[in-house]
């Protein structure tokens, strides 16, 4: 597959059809979320109910930036992202959280959350665009779900997906599985999960258009941060370090995607948005 600088080009123009009438909030993912409740699952309903529970209770925690401009562009990234990968049908949900920490998210069915803090860290598009699709490939992959199953919840999963009887009970045991992902962003995944996302994202964002370095680039930063700051501590905490993912990427990489290494970083659009949310927001 031939990929060229003007992709990531294309993919803003063609791409706000699609965001335009794109708005996440809290009210309308809860909203989502209340209309399942009537619904005989079967897998793909129970991944989207868990997954609409377990973003609900992030944007509880950390709502959204009240910025559309913004959360457009972040949006139509992740959009011509997904279209580089194997389910570019999933309903697909992106947004940046409103906190200082620096972190990113995956909820089950295609939710997908990057901080205020970590974006405003970057810089330039590719590295967003890389952080995504490492978030991105949790989803495809179904890490949470898989950590559900693992964490002493055999059969949760299961039974969600096979129950077809009363509403009442299969509710029951979706918030138990809505519990048991949340908690997960405390603890963290297990790091062969976050190795095969790393490894994935690069290839995702090469396919996109984009420097596969840009990852790379966001890890080096989160590298050059001291583990005593208050804003990096839950990253930390539920991440390999950085420099052993950078490692690892770079063995991986060597030789394989030089040839992709002169697509674009984009570094002046991704300046352009973000610096100018920036200067709003003082």
């Amino acid at each position: 597959m031939r990929f060229t600088a003007l992709i990531p080009c294309a993919a803003l123009v063609l791409a706000p059809t699609v965001c335009g009438a794109f708005e996440i909030n809290l009210d309308k993912i809860k909203s989502a979320l209340d209309r399942t409740r009537d619904i005989k699952p079967n897998d793909d309903n129970s991944e989207a109910d868990i997954g609409a529970g377990v973003a609900a209770n992030l944007l509880g925690a950390a709502p959204l930036v009240r910025n559309e401009k913004l959360q457009q562009y972040v949006n139509r990234i992740g959009l011509w992202l997904a279209m580089q990968t194997e389910k570019p049908d999933i309903p697909w949900h992106f947004g940046v959280l409103d906190t200082d920490s620096l972190n990113a998210f995956a909820a089950p069915g295609g939710y997908v959350f990057v901080t205020r803090g970590l974006l405003l860290r970057m810089r330039s598009e590719a590295e967003l665009a890389g952080v995504l699709a490492h978030e991105m490939s949790h989803v495809l992959k179904q890490h949470h779900l898989q950590a559900i199953k693992k964490n002493a919840q055999v059969g949760l999963l299961a039974d969600v997906a096979s129950i077809a009887v009363d509403s009442s009970k299969y509710g029951e045991l979706k918030q138990k599985a809505i519990s048991a992902g949340t908690e997960l962003y405390a603890r963290g995944l297990d790091k062969d999960d976050e190795f095969e996302a790393d490894r994935m994202g690069v290839v995702i964002a090469a396919r996109a258009g984009y420097d596969p370095y840009g990852l790379l680039g966001a890890l080096q930063t989160l590298e050059t941060i001291s583990p005593q700051d208050s804003n990096v501590a839950l990253m930390f905490k539920t991440h390999p370090a950085a420099g052993q993912r950078l490692q690892l990427l770079d063995k991986t990489m060597t030789g394989k995607v030089d040839k992709y290494g002169s697509q674009p970083q984009l570094t002046e659009r991704f300046e352009k948005v973000v610096g100018k949310y920036v200067k709003q927001a003082k």
